[in-house]
């Protein structure tokens, strides 16, 4: 039983309460891999802020505010989206602990979407000028933070495959297996964890209706593929799963 399994009635996943640690926050990417000493660890240290907690719904930034920070997401999760011209809402993402919000601002230096908490979070924020800063004096930062960056690309590439490519199970099915690996890559369960996000936003990040988002997590339960209470669902049989996804079956 890994850290996070826990029956599913009883007892809160861990991801939901528990701080990731900083072995597996997005932040320290940058360095663990790149063997840097303490005192390299100590210079990155000096740009953190740790700590800081926002309540579910409270915004983390909104289009056109400046970069000034990353977000290492330290416990809970977040939603990000964009309004369209027509005044419609499209959630580009759901980000867990210990992923690292803001990297598309880099560019531009501003951001352009919104991010909100869809429960209590707590985050540390990484300044970006001093961020620089280190960066200019530890090159190999910089190629880790391309190596993140390339990561967050190829989640688009994939989620832009399964809305142009996949039918209504596929996408489900899909959905519910990228989390289980984010989560196992974190060092949770990658078998049980708390669905934060509404069915409706579920539906609108993977352009299904929410009714539809319903019935297929009842049909997936009664064919035992997937146990939900709630907002609390287990992967019963993966590979069946995975086969439902058209995917190789998670390790």
């Amino acid at each position: 039983m890994t850290r996070a399994e826990v029956p599913l009635q009883h007892s809160l996943p861990l991801q939901a309460c528990e701080p990731v640690s900083c072995n597996n926050c997005g932040i320290y990417q940058l360095c663990l891999p790149l063997g840097l000493d303490r005192a390299d660890m100590t210079l990155l240290d000096s740009v953190i802020r740790r700590k800081e907690v926002y309540k579910r719904g409270q915004v983390l930034f909104r289009p056109g505010d400046r970069l000034d920070f990353l977000y290492a997401l330290r416990s809970g999760s977040v939603k990000t989206h964009v309004c369209t011209l027509d005044g419609r809402v499209q959630i580009t993402g759901f980000h867990i602990a210990g992923e690292l919000l803001g990297l598309s601002a880099l560019a531009s230096r501003q951001f352009s979407n919104e991010a909100s908490a869809l429960e209590t979070i707590s985050v540390c924020k990484v300044e970006i000028s001093r961020l620089d800063e280190v960066a200019k004096r530890i090159p190999s930062i910089q190629y880790q933070m391309l190596k993140i960056m390339s990561g967050q690309i190829r989640q688009d590439e994939e989620l832009m495959l399964l809305l142009g490519k996949r039918g209504a199970e596929e996408r489900l099915a899909e959905f519910l297996l990228g989390l289980s690996r984010r989560f196992a890559s974190r060092n949770y369960s990658g078998s049980q964890f708390r669905l934060s996000m509404s069915r409706l936003d579920i539906g609108n990040y993977l352009g299904l209706a929410e009714e539809t988002v319903i019935r297929i997590l009842r049909r997936f339960q009664e064919n035992g593929l997937i146990m939900t209470d709630r907002r609390y669902v287990r992967l019963i049989d993966i590979k069946r799963l995975s086969a439902v996804a058209h995917l190789d079956p998670v390790e």
